[in-house]
């Protein structure tokens, strides 16, 4: 358990969810201020709190020691188990929790619509783990990340927010 990083990455996704809603909300966000739904941002920012600051700070240290240093080698082999593993985990994270704390009927509806479309995108991004682990001391990985993270779950907000239209 690390406070920084938990508080870090509640705000982070507090702040994707208030963006794509005022600026990518269409109707609502013509609406100002008032058209936001605080109760959304909320478990936005819950699934920010419980999952992904924790995974985040334990996998990077993780991969760390299974695949030491900065080299070539090191850092392809962390790029490619970072992208075959926790990306598809941290983005079912998010569509699997989200649809939990909505008490959907079928927590899993918004995770088989939409995420090979998000894992795809998340590809989009692919540059920022090389860059991570090449440049970024072991220390303020997982603060590089969580920056990152904020324009990708804007992103994953978003695409959530398209009901009823089946992504491929």
């Amino acid at each position: 358990f690390n406070p920084h990083n938990v508080l870090g990455y509640t705000a982070l996704f507090a702040s994707a969810d208030l963006i794509q809603q005022s600026v990518l909300g269409g109707k609502r966000a013509s609406q100002g201020p008032a058209a936001i739904d605080l109760r959304q941002t909320a478990r936005v920012a819950a699934v920010g709190f419980c999952f992904h600051a924790n995974f985040n700070y334990h996998w990077l240290r993780w991969l760390e020691r299974m695949l030491p240093g900065g080299g070539v080698k090191a850092v392809a082999g962390k790029v490619v188990v970072d992208q075959l593993v926790a990306a598809p985990l941290t983005i079912s994270a998010f569509y699997v929790g989200l649809s939990f704390l909505e008490n959907k009927d079928d927590p899993l509806e918004d995770w088989r619509q939409k995420f090979w479309t998000s894992y795809k995108v998340s590809k989009q991004f692919i540059v920022h783990p090389a860059v991570n682990f090449a440049f970024i001391p072991p220390v303020a990985r997982t603060a590089f990340v969580g920056g990152i993270a904020l324009t990708f779950t804007i992103f994953l907000c978003h695409l959530r927010q398209q009901r009823g239209s089946k992504t491929e």
